[in-house]
């Protein structure tokens, strides 16, 4: 549990998705890292496949895959270009969005879990058309009033949201694990980073109710419209369409970044990515990195980042 709660808490990426309109939008979220783009990095593929940026100094070609952050269970997309490149490719960077609970952390986190699940059923404390609404939500999920034990809604939805992805085959673990598979049949090297999960659930303790409660809504809104969204902007990653992958789910990324410490994460996994990206052109050749799409293409993003250090960055329509 502590392994897909935090697969969850700890992604932060994709576009906002517009409220359904059988359901009323939800209060906007303040501080949203990565809500503008830089629209000259925004362009559409010119190979088949999905888009691929470059960075590139006088002897080296870093190859950035942009991806999904969520995305449905072994989809489908042509890995020719990504074949090509990964022959003799040095190193493939997977996404920095795996998490671990430190050794020496174990049991705070597991403390702060169980002050989580704790307080519940979550269903009691809400008022009668939203408890309607959850009521019918997770008994198509197949989920009963004890599955959701705690009290706190950031908690509540963070589970909702969990059940919902499963239950819709959605996953953020794809294409990063088909990917690392094709590396390691390669022989390439490849690198991951994990970061402590104890932070992230003591930050959601900390959460006002109100924010939770937006939170929460906004899972519930996305676990009633279904999957179609994610499904569509997956299609469009597959093809190039830059654009429309952007319009995936991210209601509940969105959330986490406004937890205590959520900008904080967000801050060192791209300043982590960028340094890695640029590590990877001190040896001469070619490598391949994974990178969430919107936190690649934000302002203050990872290609941005890598523009001001002087860096030549060069976009899928310059393929």
């Amino acid at each position: 549990m502590l392994k897909r709660i935090a697969a969850l808490t700890l992604v932060a990426a994709l576009a906002a998705v517009p409220a359904v309109a059988q359901t009323p939008a939800p209060a906007p979220l303040p501080d949203d890292p990565d809500a503008t783009l830089v629209e000259e990095l925004v362009v559409r593929g010119r190979l088949p496949g999905p888009a691929w940026w470059r960075v590139t100094d006088a002897d080296t070609t870093v190859y950035v895959l942009g991806v999904p952050s969520l995305a449905p269970k072994r989809m489908e997309w042509d890995r020719a270009i990504f074949e090509r490149r990964l022959q003799g490719a040095n190193v493939v960077i997977l996404p920095f969005v795996n998490v671990r609970a430190k050794v020496g952390g174990s049991v705070g986190t597991a403390f702060n879990l169980l002050r989580l699940r704790s307080g519940g059923p979550f269903e009691d404390r809400l008022d009668p058309a939203t408890r309607a609404r959850f009521v019918a939500v997770r008994t198509r999920l197949g989920q009963d009033a004890k599955h959701y034990p705690t009290s706190n809604p950031l908690a509540a939805g963070v589970q909702l949201a969990i059940d919902y992805r499963d239950r819709s085959e959605l996953t953020n673990m794809d294409p990063a694990k088909l990917v690392r598979l094709l590396a390691q049949r390669q022989r390439v090297k490849v690198v991951e980073k994990s970061y402590d999960l104890g932070p992230q659930l003591s930050g959601i303790l900390r959460t006002p109710a109100s924010t939770g409660r937006i939170c929460f809504d906004e899972v519930l809104s996305q676990a009633e419209a279904g999957p179609g969204v994610t499904r569509a902007a997956a299609r469009a990653w597959a093809v190039g369409d830059v654009e429309g992958a952007l319009q995936n789910e991210r209601t509940y990324e969105r959330c986490l970044a406004v937890i205590s410490g959520g900008r904080t994460y967000d801050e060192r996994t791209k300043a982590d990515t960028a340094a890695a990206i640029a590590g990877a052109l001190k040896q001469p050749g070619h490598a391949i990195v994974l990178v969430p799409l919107r936190p690649l293409l934000a302002q203050n993003g990872v290609l941005e980042r890598l523009r001001k250090q002087g860096l030549t960055v060069k976009t899928p329509g310059e393929e």
